[in-house]
Formats: C-alpha cells, sequence, structure tokens
C-alpha cells in the first residue's frame, strides 16, 4: 500500500501490484530484483521527499546494496558537488530541480565534475523544452522521462533522444499498458485528437484506491481503461502529448481551453520567471483564463499589454489571457507541483473543478 494526493492535498491509499513472481528465498528475490532494477550501478542520489513514489524507489537500488545519497533541504550547487564527490549515476528529480541546477553559478558548475552521470530520471510535471534542451546539453542525453502516478506505477517513458526528435511527448506505452484517447463517453478518438488520455491494463494492473469505490469506479473512463485524469493526444507515430489536467482545462464561451499553452508561451517571456495560468468566472463567457505571473525582476513587474503581445506570435489569440495579476511565488506542494486548487479557491464560491 501507497498513498497519493496528486495535487488534492489529500492523501488515499492505493494498492500496487507485486511486480516480482512469488520466491522461496531471499536469495530469488534479490535475483529477480536485480533483473528489474531501475537504475544502474553507483551511487543513486535522493533529492525529493521519501514518501513520494519516485524518490522512493532508491530503496530498491539500496536493497541490491548499492550506495544512495540522501540530501536534506535541496541546493543546486551542494548537490552538483555531491555527484561531483560520490561519482553519482543516477537520480529522479522534477523540472524545478532543473531550474535550480541550471541557476548555479557558472564558477560552480564548472568546477564539477558531471560525466558519472547515467540516467538522470524525471517526473511530477511537464518540464519547459528550453529547461529541458539545457539539461540535455549539459549532462548529455541521460534524461528519461516517465508519466505515471502511485496507483498506476510508469505508464510510458522517453529518453532524451527520442524527446529530441519529438519534443513535448511523454513518450509511448510500456507494457502491459495501451494507451487511449476517449471523449466523455468513453468513445474512442482519431489519431491526433485531444480528448480524455487513458490506458488500458490487464485485470489487477489498473488503480484501486483503499476503501474509496466511488474514487476507484471514476478512474475508469470504461471497462478495462483508466486514467489519471489528463487530457491529450497521440500522434500518426505512438508517441503520446499531454495538454492539460481534466481538473485545469477552462471552458470560456463554449470552448475548450487548456492553460498549459497558455502558460508555455508566458514562460518564453523573459520577464517571467514563472506562470500558472487558472480559469476565473467571467459574468458572460463563463469562465475566463488569469495569468498569475512571478516577474524576473521582483521590483518591476512586465506590462499586462506587453504580455499579450509577446503571446501572440506563440499561440491563437483566444487562447491568451486577457487578466494578469503579479505574485511573488507560486504555491507548491512537497514535489513541487503548482496548486491550481489554491489559486483558484479566492475566485469561486465552491470546490470548482471541471471534471466533476
Amino acid at each position: 500500500m501507497v498513498y497519493t494526493s496528486g495535487t488534492t492535498g489529500r492523501a488515499r491509499g492505493t494498492q500496487t501490484r507485486w511486480v516480482l513472481a512469488p520466491v522461496e528465498t531471499h536469495r530469488e528475490d534479490l535475483a529477480k530484483l536485480r533483473e528489474r532494477a531501475q537504475f544502474p550501478e553507483g551511487a543513486h542520489i535522493v533529492v525529493g521527499p521519501l514518501q513520494h513514489n519516485g524518490p522512493l524507489t532508491a530503496v530498491r537500488h539500496l536493497l541490491l546494496g548499492r550506495p544512495v545519497v540522501v540530501v536534506g533541504r535541496f541546493d543546486g550547487a551542494e548537490v552538483l558537488r555531491l555527484i561531483d564527490r560520490y561519482d553519482v549515476t543516477s537520480s529522479v528529480m522534477v523540472p524545478t530541480h532543473f531550474q535550480r541546477l541550471l541557476a548555479v553559478d557558472p564558477s560552480v558548475r564548472d568546477a564539477v565534475d558531471v560525466s558519472s552521470l547515467q540516467l538522470f530520471a524525471h517526473t511530477g510535471s511537464a518540464c519547459p523544452a528550453d529547461v529541458k534542451r539545457a539539461m540535455i546539453e549539459w549532462f548529455g542525453p541521460v534524461l528519461m522521462e516517465s508519466y505515471g502516478g502511485s496507483e498506476s506505477g510508469t505508464l510510458c517513458r522517453i529518453g532524451s533522444a527520442d524527446w529530441l526528435e519529438h519534443p513535448g511527448s511523454v513518450g509511448k506505452a510500456v507494457e502491459p499498458f495501451r494507451v487511449v484517447v476517449v471523449d466523455e463517453e468513453g468513445n474512442d478518438l482519431p489519431v491526433g485528437e485531444t480528448g480524455i488520455l487513458a490506458f488500458e491494463a490487464p485485470d489487477g494492473f489498473g488503480p484501486t484506491y483503499h476503501q474509496d469505490p466511488e474514487k476507484t469506479a471514476k478512474a475508469y473512463v470504461r471497462p478495462g481503461a483508466f486514467t489519471l485524469g489528463d487530457m491529450g493526444h497521440v500522434d500518426e507515430n505512438g508517441f503520446i502529448f499531454i495538454s492539460d489536467r481534466m481538473s485545469d482545462m477552462v471552458v470560456s464561451g463554449g470552448v475548450n481551453l487548456y492553460p498549459s499553452e497558455s502558460e508555455n508561451a508566458l514562460r518564453q517571456h523573459p520577464a517571467v520567471a514563472d506562470v500558472a495560468v487558472i480559469g476565473i468566472p467571467h459574468p458572460d463567457l463563463g469562465e475566463q483564463l488569469l495569468a498569475l505571473v512571478v516577474p524576473e525582476d521582483p521590483s518591476a513587474a512586465p506590462d499586462p499589454a506587453a504580455l499579450e503581445a509577446f503571446c501572440r506570435d506563440l499561440i491563437s489569440a483566444y487562447k491568451i489571457p486577457r487578466r494578469y495579476e503579479f505574485l511573488a511565488e507560486l504555491p507548491r506542494n512537497e514535489m513541487q507541483k503548482v496548486d491550481k486548487k489554491a489559486l483558484r479557491r479566492p475566485f469561486w464560491d465552491s470546490d470548482r473543478t471541471i471534471a466533476g
């Protein structure tokens, strides 16, 4: 049993399948664990809270007798020094960690050797394309992005080479899962069309939530196919692209808007350090987009009109936020996911959720 809270803040127990066949001795158990080892031999560095499923995979590494370095408070410069000192070969990080590593003083970065790295898994949230390219240029093609959840395990993954050819993708479905994109009635949608991203799985591989049959039932879009609550599409080569969370989707004037598209455009503006786009009430359209921006220079917020003009060259006009507010920082959980529920709360009388 592991616990997952996603972005809701409320932890729920979820039963996990036993990935190793039954064995009679500990020696056989370790042999099977070694066959399924996720990380290369050598030191593994843990930079996230160990109660979360991604960092917790380091325990398997430790069970194989391999060294594990556990960091307390994340400090980019110190993490780089530890990678150099212990010849670290692997880690699991989220995009915010990458941004903090890239922000380390160049003189410190140049003084450390990161050539020991062989696998840098990342998960948790979408990584900005410029950040990912910068990390690949620095660390080499060792980044491996995974998409999944505590209740499902890894559903798809993509390595550096494939990502450079298909930027923005989270990869292809991994065995034993098969990806499907469906409408709200559970009907298949054609290649390239955006809908609910779901995965077909054999019996026993889908998610179940402890003592919560209602939530378990809501996870399934149809018998044998479940969703983690994301919208997306699949291209003609089977690569999966995530558009947004179902709960984050904004319906404005009858049109579905995906805030991540607006966020990706705004993040490219040099005066924007961070941004979250949410839906807020509108008397005529039902909802409208609001951009909550963290300025690069805290003493000089960018002009909203300039941000709008900048976005016009990147996305369609109806996807551009018309309202802007400026914050010192965005609220995030322990895995550095933006807490959009907290950001929406001041604007809505009820606990709004598109997903129902």
